[in-house]
């Protein structure tokens, strides 16, 4: 298929906003676009039309990329709940709860066969599908029976992007280490690196990308400043406690805006299987706006003619 995966450096470097982005900015450009995410851990959920649940990332991407949510952009949700353990959402529906060791050893090949499914079905509905991975593609305790970073990067065929958050310091160990710790095949994947959430002025971290490519051989694709009251939703514990310490009035503006009337977060598990299917409604100008302010800025910051080369001539 044609796309792009995003993974990240470690967990809250910026993949949802990224992945937004570039949802938008091919949506605009008028490509059928689809987000993908294989497996999501978060209690922030998104109801599609049909009345299932997905992740809210997944669902806010949808909407940036003009198209409905679908089950298929998030075949699995884990929510989690005491104990270690989580619901598993398998295609919207909510099957069990299981405790993260037996995830790891009766789930696995379900999930890739549901990850699977939803990749082919995607591949034959839309020109481009770009997937989030989840915080770091070198867990090494957990690579063996991963489902969410270059496993499915293998299995969608796609190019990566790895993104970096400069901001919470440590950039240049968090891309050499977790370029160095990949596989060659894997390594081989990783076309491109992004900055993001840069402060300060752009041009005196010239150097700084000088010395990132000489040292990797990947090009910098951009150095993205940090977007302010963006309204994108985050999705983990620690996104959340940094948005709420950083700005606490954006958290109540974002909930306002993916709610559209209940300034809080949340947990719409129990009104998932009880939602009656329903036709999608045209998202408010105010959505519209923000989607495409992530956009230029992404657009502003970041050499989209070389990404967009790298999604096109990829065959591998």
């Amino acid at each position: 298929m044609k796309g792009i995966m995003i993974q990240g450096t470690s967990s809250d470097v910026g993949k949802s906003l990224i992945t937004t982005g570039i949802c938008r900015i091919l949506a605009n450009e008028g490509f059928r676009v689809a987000p993908f995410k294989s497996q999501n851990m978060s209690d922030l959920s998104y109801v599609t039309a049909d009345g299932k649940e997905i992740g809210r990332a997944q669902g806010i991407q949808a909407e940036a990329a003009k198209t409905p949510a679908t089950v298929m952009m998030n075949p699995i949700l884990l929510k989690p709940r005491s104990g270690e353990s989580a619901v598993i959402v398998l295609f919207g529906e909510v099957i069990k709860t299981l405790s993260g060791k037996s995830y790891r050893k009766s789930f696995y090949h379900k999930g890739l066969a549901a990850i699977r499914k939803a990749l082919d079905n995607l591949e034959q509905a839309f020109d481009f599908v770009v997937i989030e991975g989840a915080g770091s593609p070198v867990e090494m305790n957990l690579k063996d029976r991963e489902l969410v970073n270059m496993k499915v990067a293998e299995m969608a065929n796609v190019p990566v992007v790895l993104v970096a958050d400069i901001d919470r310091g440590g950039v240049f160990a968090s891309i050499v280490g977790t370029l160095e710790l990949l596989e060659y095949e894997e390594r081989k994947r990783v076309k491109g690196i992004i900055i993001n959430m840069f402060r300060g002025d752009l041009s005196k971290f010239s150097g700084g990308i000088k010395w990132i490519e000489e040292r990797t051989g990947v090009p910098v694709l951009g150095v993205v400043p940090y977007l302010e009251n963006h309204m994108i939703d985050v999705e983990d514990s620690f996104s959340l406690q940094r948005s709420s310490r950083n700005n606490a009035e954006e958290m109540r503006d974002t909930a306002v805006m993916q709610s559209g009337d209940v300034p809080n977060f949340r947990d719409i598990e129990m009104l998932s299987n009880k939602l009656p299917a329903q036709e999608t409604k045209p998202l408010s100008p105010l959505k519209e706006q923000k989607y495409d302010e992530v956009a230029e800025h992404l657009l502003s910051h970041i050499d989209w003619a070389k990404l967009k080369q790298i999604m096109l001539e990829w065959d591998q």
